[in-house]
């Protein structure tokens, strides 16, 4: 058995093929699109001007962490640290929209679910705010709050709470009354059909719930900061393209699906695993 066998054999053992084939597989499209892009560099079948090169997008981080002093700058959002602080001022309006609306959006739409007669009358209502795109809100906004962390945040809300509220609602009201009767029956609370019938029935539709207000929220976020922030990658990428520095241009965009695919593979995931596939909500193949 050779090294290179016995290399194989341990990855293997360690990460398991089944994940190896799959991180494998969902590789394929990234490698084919990088191989594209660096071959567009090499044989310039489009100028530097509408694709820069890798190396440039590389360089453009260092560029705009050039000035930055240290951990204390990067932490206290310093304007010298422009890469981290546009970083971290969008994942911190993400997450506090977030920590506000999904569980806001869940509560309320399993509460309005539980009840058909509610549901009915709200689901116009869900229907009509999700219709609305979120950049569609940022110059009332504007006039509201003014440009800042109130105007992404009044943007993002809209977002993420109003999809949380009509999948859990929807979810909420598929499930079978004869549950909560039988809950009931047995001396149970409503208390406890909202926990033990309501919640974990309705999770599918809760988890892509999740998935839909984080995906739209990151599109009306970065369209809030492009017209309505004065930090954020949507800002930073705004201002770049303002400039035609081409290189921060793709390195925001490349920023933001790096975040969001962090995202839903560690947050999401994990929590799709440990409820509905825990629960036996999902159908797998036997």
């Amino acid at each position: 058995m050779n090294a290179l066998t016995k290399f194989s054999l341990l990855v293997q053992g360690r990460f398991g093929r089944k994940r190896l084939r799959r991180i494998g597989l969902g590789s394929i499209p990234f490698i084919f699109l990088l191989t594209l892009w660096q071959m567009n560099t090499t044989f310039e079948w489009l100028a530097p001007v509408f694709i820069p090169s890798i190396g440039g997008v590389i360089d453009a981080i260092f560029i705009l962490q050039s000035d930055c002093g240290g951990a204390w700058d990067i932490l206290s959002l310093d304007n010298t640290c422009l890469m981290t602080t546009h970083i971290l001022s969008s994942i911190g309006r993400v997450l506090l929209a977030a920590v506000i609306g999904i569980p806001l959006g869940i509560i309320f739409g399993i509460l309005a679910g539980m009840n058909r007669l509610i549901s009915t009358v709200l689901e116009p209502v869900g229907v009509f705010a999700n219709s609305i795109s979120g950049i569609a809100w940022v110059p009332l906004a504007i006039v509201w709050f003014g440009v800042g962390w109130m105007t992404t945040l009044f943007i993002m809300l809209n977002t993420v709470f109003w999809l949380m509220f009509f999948n859990a609602m929807l979810g909420t009201r598929g499930i079978a009354k004869v549950y909560e009767q039988s809950v009931l029956t047995l001396g149970g609370s409503r208390w406890n059909i909202f926990i033990q019938v309501y919640l974990p029935g309705a999770m599918p539709s809760i988890i892509t719930g999740m998935r839909m207000s984080l995906g739209f929220g990151w599109r009306a976020l970065i369209a809030a900061e492009m017209i309505g922030g004065d930090s954020g990658l949507g800002f930073m990428i705004f201002t770049a393209a303002e400039e035609f520095n081409v290189e921060q241009v793709f390195l925001g965009v490349i920023v933001i699906s790096i975040i969001y695919l962090a995202t839903d593979h560690y947050l999401l995931g994990p929590l799709e695993k440990w409820t509905i596939h825990r629960w036996g909500l999902t159908w797998k193949p036997t």
